[in-house]
């Protein structure tokens, strides 16, 4: 019970109010953008896009997504936790409400074509792509998922021996299939390949932030110069880390630090006018943050 409640403690209003409007989005990008034209989204999400179009009209794509995706978080809920179970089955609560909306109460014409890109499939793979991707990519940023199948990767792709990108993407390359299967026809299954991969793109652009930092490692023997001159320049602290060559055996001293894109070309003469042997290694860094932030 003390768990539970320390749990429900760490839920924050300001989550649910981005996962709210990245619920929204997620509707709005499958329902005016892939399923009109029957174009699929990946995961749970096409196939309830898939089973609501071979179904039934009760059976609509709101009723799937509930049905499919909330077993499969509740499943996931000791691996994953309280807190991630009870922002996802929210959002996708909001994205079942809206889409439920958007094709059965307001009047938008969703069932023949896009009502933005009309019966064009590299729009609608794009853009449906792109803003579904938006949606998904804000509710792992705050702590949930909108896609129940990204739960049950987590949890089975060890055990399999692949990774969790290739478990989901082992299962959307076999809905796609499927999806030829179904309609005898491998255009639009390719289209949503498009679809799928815009989409991934775009989660990783807010997951990650579209304009990554940089890392750098520089191994030198002037450590004390070109940290000073690094602070200086840039005005931020750096890391000294002692060290030892594994060649040389000598002892070195790595620098850690932070920059973005555009002062890269700056760091590097900086680093090498004062010592022209130094080692240095640049990466891509995903976020930056302080642990009060």
């Amino acid at each position: 019970m003390e768990k539970i409640l320390k749990s429900l403690s760490e839920l924050r209003i300001k989550n649910f109010l981005i996962l709210l409007l990245a619920g929204a989005i997620n509707a709005f990008g499958v329902t005016v953008f892939l399923a009109p034209v029957k174009l699929y989204d990946s995961g749970i999400s096409g196939t309830s896009i898939l089973l609501s179009q071979i179904t039934p009209s009760y059976m609509s794509l709101s009723v799937f997504l509930l049905i499919l995706n909330i077993p499969l978080f509740l499943f996931g809920l000791k691996k994953q936790g309280l807190t991630f179970t009870v922002y996802s089955v929210f959002t996708v609560g909001v994205y079942s409400l809206v889409a439920w909306l958007i094709t059965d109460v307001l009047p938008i014409d969703v069932s023949m074509a896009s009502p933005l890109a009309g019966d064009d499939l590299l729009l609608c793979a794009l853009f449906g792509g792109i803003v579904s991707g938006i949606g998904s990519g804000l509710t792992i940023r705050y702590g949930g998922a909108i896609d129940g199948i990204e739960v049950m990767a987590v949890i089975f792709a060890k055990k399999l021996n692949v990774t969790v990108g290739t478990f989901v993407m082992i299962y959307n390359v076999l809905l796609y299939i499927v999806c030829g299967f179904v309609l005898q026809s491998w255009i639009l299954p390719l289209y949503s390949i498009v679809t799928y991969a815009a989409g991934l793109k775009t989660v990783d652009f807010i997951v990650e932030g579209f304009d990554r930092s940089k890392e750098i490692i520089i191994v030198t023997d002037k450590p004390k110069e070109i940290s000073d001159a690094l602070i200086e320049a840039f005005e931020c602290g750096t890391t000294k880390i002692a060290a030892t060559g594994g060649y040389s055996n000598a002892e070195k001293t790595i620098i850690y630090f932070v920059v973005n894109r555009f002062q890269i070309s700056r760091m590097k003469n900086l680093v090498h006018e004062i010592d022209p042997k130094a080692f240095v290694t640049i990466s891509d860094v995903a976020d930056v943050f302080k642990a009060n932030d």
